[in-house]
Formats: C-alpha cells, structure tokens, sequence
C-alpha cells in the first residue's frame, strides 16, 4: 500500500477523540451545541485566545465555515477580495458566488495579501451604485501555498482593513501549521486580537470532522446563530464536534499535531534542499513544492501518492507534498531514502 502525501485528511482521528467519543457515547445531552463537551471546549478556545467576549461556533468544514460566514456577514451587493490561490476561489465550486457574492481576485505568487494589493482594488471599485462593493478580505494561514503571515503583516494588513472599513477572515483550516512553523512569530491570541472573524481547523489537523468558527467583531456576532440554522450546518448532536474540540485544545494537543506535520515536511525538505533541490515556494509548514524531474516523479509514484501541482518544463514539474499530524518516520525516512538514492 503507497503511503500519502496528497493531504493531511486523508488520516481518521487522533485517538484521544476516537476514545473521548466513545467513552461519552452513552452519556445524554443537551442538543444544538448546549451540550457540556461544546461549551466546555469553547471556554477553552476563549481562553487561549483571551476573548472572553468571542462567539465560537463549530460546523462540520471548511467550506461550509467559508460560505456560512462570508454570506452572514456581506449584504447582498457586497463582495469579497481574495488573492488568486484562495480556497474559495479555487476548491468550493463556486460556493460563494452561489450565495450571490462576487468574489475579486488578487494574482499573488505566495498566497498573501497586502494592503498595495488591495488599494488598486478599492480604487477601482468607485462607480457607486453600478459596481459590487468591497468589504470582506479574505486571508488563508497557512495559505493554500504553505506560506505564513508575520505579525507585522497581520497587524498592517488589520489596521489598513480597519481604516478603510473592511472585515478581515482568517480561512484557518491550516491555522495550527500556521501557528507552528518554526519561522512564525505569531499567536492565537493575536490572531483573535487582529482579526474580525477567523476558525481553527480540525479536519485537516487530527479531528474526524469539524472546524471552530471564531468572531470577534461583536457588530458580526448578533444573529449568527440563525445563519448557522438555516445553512444548515446546526448539527442536532453538537458533541460530536463538542468533544472533538475539547480533546485537541486540552494540553494544547492541537498545536503538538500541527508542530509533528510540520516537523515531517520539512525533514523532507531539507533533504531535497541539501542535494540541490528547488522549491516552488519556500515554506516552512507542512506543505511543501520541490521542483522534481519527471522520472524522479515517476520512481516516488510507485511508494507514495501527492499531486503532480505545476509543469516547469518538458522534463521538470513542481509536486505538492503535504504531511500530517499521523506521518511516520517510516514514511518519511523511505522518501529520504529514494531522494538520497536518485539524486
């Protein structure tokens, strides 16, 4: 059987969930999230990013957290400005727009926005009332490229969001790699501080399911819970995300996982890089681009899957490695192995 390194959610759950779940299987509960695991995990959450007045909601991924928040937040002749990789332009066919929001795209190499990306935007988008309105910038960490915003980015990308009336979303289904990194510099608790609305992924990062949804922005808060319903993404056995959450944010396990995928990806990274290896990206999560020939690529297609991610040349393609909070030594030290070997 070839190991995978398509995605990190190709993995079940962590076992402290798969046993939490079934040793509170047969213990009755309160519906709709008012059960005890639910409100126990969202004090937690609320600690760790010291928000005592954040309202956290869990839902079941991440394109149901995208769609659910960007169409509660906007009004109907609103849009939402992405860079040209975002998850929501490119993996949730079409979600948003369906919603009846356009979403406007930035071309950027690294997946990250910044305030002269989004000028140009807004100063194009002043024919009041014939053109959508700009107000949601919509950010991915880590990106779907594996990069990372520094605090310094954050914070200049919140205040140019904040001066010119913009909400800010973190897309967090990656956010404990984000977090992780070895080269990042910023906290959970900036994140909530920085952002009007972001979540914490679960399903990429050791949950069966699940993602937190966090808003901090107390003008976005009120009747949220009736675009939950209605989306419906209101599970009536809310433990099953309660639980799960609860159990990756005891003893910070969410973060641990995040650091162990991390850790994996960039062994082989700089395996890659000491035998000459280019990167499509330099990243420092647990996504990483080496730029591969095409007959290295076909020897590592026979023990491991992962996408064939961009054509450089007739003999050189870039390829996506992603690993996981599940990753073995074993998996990792046989694709150094053949590295090793061919190069």
């Amino acid at each position: 059987m070839k190991f995978s390194f398509k995605n990190d959610y190709s993995e079940g759950c962590h076992p402290n969930i798969l046993k939490a779940l079934t040793e509170h299987n047969l213990n009755q509960q309160a519906g709709y999230g008012e059960d005890l695991y639910s409100l126990e995990a969202k004090a937690l959450i609320k600690e760790k990013i010291a928000g005592p007045d954040s309202d956290i909601y869990f839902v079941s991924g991440g394109t149901q957290a995208n769609l659910i928040v960007i169409s509660s937040v906007l009004r109907p002749y609103q849009c939402a400005v992405s860079a040209s990789t975002g998850h929501i332009l490119n993996n949730e066919t079409g979600a948003i727009e369906a919603t009846g929001h356009k979403i406007l795209s930035i071309e950027k190499a690294d997946g990250k926005l910044t305030s002269e990306d989004i000028i140009p935007v807004l100063e194009n988008h002043r024919n009041v009332p014939h053109q959508v309105m700009p107000k949601m910038v919509y950010i991915s960490n880590s990106t779907e490229l594996g990069t990372i915003y520094t605090l310094k980015e954050l914070e200049e990308l919140s205040t140019f969001c904040k001066e010119k009336g913009l909400y800010l979303f973190m897309d967090g289904a990656r956010m404990g790699h984000g977090l992780t990194s070895e080269i990042s510099d910023l906290t959970l608790e900036k994140v909530a501080e920085l952002t009007d609305v972001f979540y914490l992924g679960g399903t990429k990062n050791g949950a069966l399911i699940g993602e937190a949804i966090v808003i901090n922005n107390r003008e976005l808060q009120q009747d949220f819970a009736f675009n939950i319903k209605q989306k419906g993404a209101l599970l009536a056995k809310g433990r099953l995300l309660g639980i799960q959450f609860l159990e990756l944010m005891k003893n910070d396990l969410y973060f641990d996982l995040a650091k162990h995928a991390n850790s994996q990806a960039m062994k082989m990274k700089n395996a890659m890089k000491e035998r000459g290896v280019q990167f499509l990206s330099d990243t420092y999560t647990n996504q990483i681009f080496p730029i591969l020939s095409h007959d290295l690529i076909e020897k590592l297609s026979e023990k491991f899957e992962f996408y064939v991610w961009k054509k450089i040349d007739e003999h050189f393609s870039a390829v996506r490695l992603i690993t996981s909070w599940n990753t073995n030594d074993e998996a990792v030290n046989s694709f150094i192995e053949i590295i090793t070997k061919e190069l």
